[in-house]
This record gives C-alpha cells, sequence and structure tokens, in this order.
C-alpha cells in the first residue's frame, strides 16, 4: 500500500483537473486511458455513473427504483434472495449485523428484489449478491447501485444472468479460444488433462471477480469495464493464465490443476493492483473485438446445439 499511496495521489491530481465544474464525464480515448489507470476512490461512483450510461438510464426514469422498493413481492424470489444476503461478505462489518443502521444487508435485499423484479426474464442469479454488495460498499446509493446493476445486465454484460446460463457457458468457451491464440501449449496441456474452461473461468466471470480477487484489484478492474465492457473480464483472465503458465504445464492431472486454478487469484501479484492492471493490457496484447465476437457467435451456437 505504501507504494501504492503516491499512485494514487498522482491519479487524483489528474482526476481532479479533468472533471473539474464539470456536470458529467464524456467518453473519450483520455477518460478511457484514465480508467485503465485507475479512478479515485472519491470519484469512482459518479465516473461509473457516467461512462456505463446508469446515470442516463436513471434520469430517464424518474421514480422507477422506490415503486420497484415498495410494490408487492414475489415470496419465492424473496426467500432465495435471503439465503444469499447472510453469505455475502459476512465477514464485513457491514455486512455482520442486520440491526445496524449503517448496515448494507437491507439496502442489498431492496437492490436484488428491485432488479429481479424489473428483470423478470432474468430473475435473480447467485453472483449479483457480490457484485452488488461490492457496488453498495463503494457508492453507499441504493438506487444509483440499482443502476449501475440494472446496466450491468442489460448493456454490458446481456444474458449473462439468464436462468440457463447459455450466455455464461459460452463465454468460458470463448476463453478456451482466447486462451489456445495466445498460449496454445497452455490450452494443449488443458484439453489433454480433460479440464474444463467452465471449471477454470465460471466464478471469475459469474462475480466479476469480486469474490475471488483482492478488492482494490476487483475496483481497478470495475474502472476498466464500465467503460470499456466485458473484454476486460477475459484480458484478465487470460493474463493470470499467462502469468501462471510454467506452473500450469507442470501440473500432472487434473487434480494439480484446478487446486491450482484456486490459488492463481490469491498470488501476490493480483494484490499489487497497479502493476497487475498494467499486465494485463501489456501480457496478452492485441484483443480485436472482430475476433471476440467472432468466437462468441460460434461458441454461443455450439453451447446452444449441446443444450438441446
Amino acid at each position: 500500500m505504501s507504494s501504492y499511496l503516491s499512485v494514487l495521489a498522482r491519479r487524483a491530481k489528474r482526476w481532479n483537473g479533468s472533471i473539474e465544474d464539470k456536470k458529467g464525464v464524456p467518453k473519450s480515448i483520455k477518460v478511457k486511458r484514465f480508467c485503465r489507470k485507475g479512478i479515485p476512490s472519491e470519484h469512482r461512483a459518479s465516473v461509473w455513473m457516467c461512462v456505463s450510461g446508469a446515470e442516463d438510464r436513471r434520469q430517464t426514469n424518474p421514480g422507477l427504483y422506490p415503486r420497484l422498493v415498495s410494490e408487492a413481492k414475489d415470496s419465492a424470489l424473496l426467500e432465495t434472495i435471503n439465503l444469499d444476503i447472510h453469505r455475502t461478505f459476512p465477514e464485513n462489518i457491514y455486512f455482520a449485523e442486520t440491526d445496524d443502521p449503517s448496515g448494507l444487508r437491507n439496502p442489498l435485499r431492496k437492490v436484488l428484489t428491485a432488479l429481479a423484479h424489473k428483470n423478470q426474464r432474468t430473475g435473480y442469479c447467485q453472483g449479483l449478491n457480490f457484485i452488488t454488495g461490492m457496488l453498495l460498499l463503494i457508492v453507499r446509493d441504493d438506487e444509483k447501485v440499482f443502476w449501475l446493476m440494472d446496466t450491468l445486465i442489460n448493456n454490458i454484460l446481456p444474458d449473462y444472468y439468464a436462468p440457463d446460463m447459455l450466455v455464461l457457458q459460452a463465454e468460458q468457451e470463448v476463453l478456451g479460444k482466447l486462451v489456445k491464440w495466445k498460449v496454445p501449449a497452455v490450452y494443449a496441456h488443458m484439453e489433454s488433462q480433460g479440464v474444463s474452461w467452465t471449471l477454470v473461468g465460471m466464478k471469475w466471470f459469474i462475480c466479476l471477480y469480486a469474490d475471488v480477487l483482492p478488492t482494490e484489484t476487483v475496483l481497478r478492474i470495475w474502472d476498466c469495464l464500465f467503460f470499456e465492457g466485458s473484454k476486460i473480464l477475459f484480458r484478465v483472465a487470460v493474463a493470470l493464465i499467462m502469468l501462471n503458465k510454467e506452473r500450469i504445464l507442470a501440473s500432472k492431472n487434473f487434480s494439480e490443476l484446478m487446486d491450482l486454478f484456486k490459488e492463481i487469484v490469491t498470488d501476490p501479484a493480483t494484490l499489487h493492483c497497479h502493476t497487475f492492471m498494467q499486465k494485463i493490457f501489456q501480457i496478452p496484447g492485441s484483443f480485436p473485438q472482430s475476433r471476440i465476437d467472432s468466437f462468441r457467435k460460434e461458441c454461443l451456437e455450439k453451447v446452444k446445439g449441446q443444450a438441446k
């Protein structure tokens, strides 16, 4: 943290000079570069709202969130959500006590319930609780968190959280194709050991790394996610694999590989978030959106075919 403090101070000065006296943060190459280098904590909530489009959605739908919160609730849905409320960051003081007025369990319940009722085709999916919980810790405004989540579900990660999870499964196949392209030796080794890419990346993607990587690293990833979209999730996954290439190739069987993939997200390299974020753009190299789109189309057709 001592070395990171100077980075934070430098970034704060740059952001203050860029957004001072401005009502919003327009998307631009400069802002994209700034997001990749990190958004200061004091500006994070407002920048996320602006660059993601969530603020525009909120302004276009005044009063929608309070109305969703006050409407009658589906009892089965509430029961499912309540089960996950207690599992959400239980060691964090803001999620530990329900009686604490500064606690976040009730806001978490409100946001998840409102989301599920607005997006009835998606409903509630496990993993959303961790993303929403992290957003509440940072944004501290449940209505803004609702709109950030609604934007994620509908605009940034469409169909990720659909009940059939076909898109999320297809994304894991895309990850496999990206690994085959960038590190073919790792891909071949994984295939030879019968390791499904779903077993590798599903948890990473479903919670957007919130439940697996250090908090500050997750926030830096989200700084890019809200601006650039889902491609950042692939960059992180491929970088983690490339950084651990030799360890992966040295693993002798399925069991060793599965244990290793649990370990690599706790590697000290992920704790040094600024250096790690530099590496996710440097190490994998170019990630053309056209190639990802092509992979997605192919992989989704494959997954849908398997589901029939």
